[in-house]
């Protein structure tokens, strides 16, 4: 059975998500803090975990910074925190998704089905070609490892997603909202930041200058590109 973990400490918010979740055939396990959220996230295997901000012991920021430091699952934050500069610090940190408290369960479920479905069949799917290799960038498509010359770089699942997505449909533009909907499955914040923050992510992690990027283009006015010299 797919696992979830829930790192909340509003005991009547967790057993709700919770008692959703096993309604639609996940297991749920639930922390009440952030070291014990950790802990559990390093000890499980888990498919997805569900992350509330503000926290006793360490917060949300800090955890998810940590946490995206050893796992690529998907992270999906649920606070009552909805300004933008949140949503944005957010996605920073590695969080592939926010949800706004106060919350419907059911949509709630939706986008965890959603990211977990998605997240199996990028790291399950059947490659002819597993590598990648354009001007010393180079994708291990099966192992999920991203080299720019020699060099390996860490990147959350969204980022990797994204940028593979882009690098196996090269010299093409896509629009913010065709990334949004082609990675995220949905329109997850209403905007397209989620989009623009993960490019420059990207960029930071693969461009010489992210400022003056070679590898994943802006065409302005329209969306980005994923350059391949012919």
């Amino acid at each position: 059975m797919t696992k979830i973990l829930i790192i909340e400490d509003e005991q009547s918010i967790a057993e709700l998500e919770r008692d959703y979740l096993e309604l639609s055939g996940f297991e749920a396990d639930i922390a009440t803090n952030g070291n014990e959220g950790l802990a559990m996230a390093n000890q499980s295997s888990y498919a997805l975990i569900l992350l509330d901000l503000m926290l006793p012991g360490i917060d949300g920021w800090k955890l998810c910074e940590q946490l995206r430091a050893t796992l690529d699952i998907p992270i999906l934050m649920v606070t009552a925190r909805k300004e933008d500069i949140d949503k944005i610090k957010g996605f920073n940190r590695g969080a592939d998704d926010y949800i706004v408290k106060p919350f419907n369960p059911n949509e709630l479920v939706a986008r965890v089905k959603a990211h977990v479905s998605r997240y199996q069949r990028l790291t399950h799917r059947e490659q002819t070609d597993p590598l990648i290799e354009i001007s010393g960038l180079t994708i291990n498509y099966h192992a999920r490892r991203v080299y720019v010359h020699d060099r390996e770089l860490t990147f959350t699942a969204k980022e990797y997603d994204l940028l593979y997505f882009l690098a196996t449909n090269p010299n093409q533009v896509f629009t913010k909202e065709h990334l949004l909907e082609k990675i995220w499955g949905f329109d997850a914040i209403g905007d397209s930041s989620t989009v623009t923050v993960h490019i420059r992510k990207i960029r930071e992690k693969i461009e010489q200058d992210p400022s003056k990027p070679t590898y994943v283009e802006t065409v302005w006015g329209v969306g980005y590109r994923f350059k391949k010299e012919n």
